[in-house]
């Protein structure tokens, strides 16, 4: 398959998108795991729902923040190659406007020679030359000055004609991105109700109960040892994905941020794009783009290097790195890990 392109980060307005998230994500799982909660209800309260059903809720917040994520990457993404289209149509519309201005100069100078002739009939001041065997000459350059007049003149309407529509091109790319980055606010809004109401959620749990959830998460699939798992010895699909598991194995232990992309710090989709990075092969920063990066194969076919995406909205990718198992950064707080390929519903495994 041929390799995408990796879009520029985009810049201002959208500029630094990923470390504000990245500032947002350590934040709030810092103070998940640490923060004392005032309103936290006493062990022994019987209205307290049990650590089953607080960390459950957690889980449903995590992946409901996770899918939100994904649609802010996605957007930012898109806000990106627009701030690269407009930034390629205003310089159009410079160069229009330097050419434009040009035409005028050439066509006021030509008018100014007549001027200072003092409005005399060119073929009056032609006939009355003192070298009457040079009339010819004089005539055929008076038609050839008129015929580029009239050239330019129609340049220069031209030109002013495409300038109009390269600013009106322009503009409509300026509100698109507008818009991209009203949007791009809204979803970082809903990710940070996603993952305040998650971190409430923690401070129902005791102090031990934490505890055992961040150990839990910290050794994989609530109890998975954390040690690398027998992965066997099924060969990669290709060279390039043998480099992009490499990569992902490298990433195990560095922690989940939302909109991280490594190389210290991953979500989901952020880690399987920097492993394929690593091996020279560009694929798009979301799971949902990922998803159609290459081949569909089952998931009784899977090797080592192809993704495989999870959720009905394919919210969430892993890498599969062989005897079923996959590495993947699973939430805040947990960091990229092995887990086994049938952690959560499959929807897609794909071959870049």
């Amino acid at each position: 398959m041929a390799s995408h392109r990796s879009p520029r980060r985009p810049s201002s307005p959208v500029h630094g998108w990923p470390a504000r998230v990245t500032v947002l994500s350590a934040a709030a799982a810092s103070a998940a795991a640490l923060a004392p909660s005032a309103s936290a209800r006493p062990a022994d309260d019987p209205a307290r729902p049990s650590a089953a059903t607080v960390n459950s809720r957690i889980d449903r917040l995590y992946e409901q923040a996770e899918g939100a994520t994904e649609k802010y990457n996605a957007t930012a993404e898109s806000a990106g190659k627009l701030r690269d289209q407009v930034e390629t149509v205003q310089d159009r519309v410079a160069r229009g406007q330097a050419k434009v201005n040009r035409l005028r100069g050439e066509l006021g100078g030509l008018a100014g020679e007549q001027y200072r002739s003092g409005g005399i009939s060119p073929s009056v001041a032609l006939l009355l030359t003192a070298d009457p065997d040079s009339y010819l000459d004089k005539a055929s350059a008076l038609d050839r000055v008129s015929s580029r007049q009239s050239l330019q003149l129609r340049q220069l309407q031209a030109a002013q004609r495409e300038l109009k529509q390269q600013r009106s091109e322009a503009s409509g790319k300026l509100a698109g991105l507008e818009q991209h980055t009203r949007a791009l606010k809204k979803q970082k809004r809903n990710v940070q109700r996603k993952l305040g109401s998650a971190r409430r959620l923690l401070h129902e749990l005791t102090p031990k109960q934490r505890a055992e959830r961040e150990r839990a998460s910290r050794d994989g699939s609530r109890g998975q040892n954390s040690d690398t798992p027998d992965l066997g010895n099924a060969p990669a699909s290709s060279g390039r994905a043998a480099a992009a598991v490499a990569a992902a194995k490298s990433a195990v232990g560095k922690p989940y941020v939302w909109g991280a992309a490594g190389p210290s710090s991953f979500d989901c989709s952020g880690l399987t794009m920097w492993a394929y990075g690593k091996a020279g092969t560009s694929i798009p920063r979301t799971s949902q783009g990922q998803r159609g990066a290459g081949k569909q194969v089952p998931l009784s076919q899977a090797r080592p290097g192809d993704l495989v995406v999870y959720r009905d909205d394919a919210s969430h990718v892993g890498m599969y790195v062989g005897n079923g198992q996959v590495v993947h950064a699973p939430h805040p707080g947990a960091p990229v890990r092995y887990d086994p390929v049938g952690m959560m519903p499959v929807s897609s495994v794909t071959r870049p």
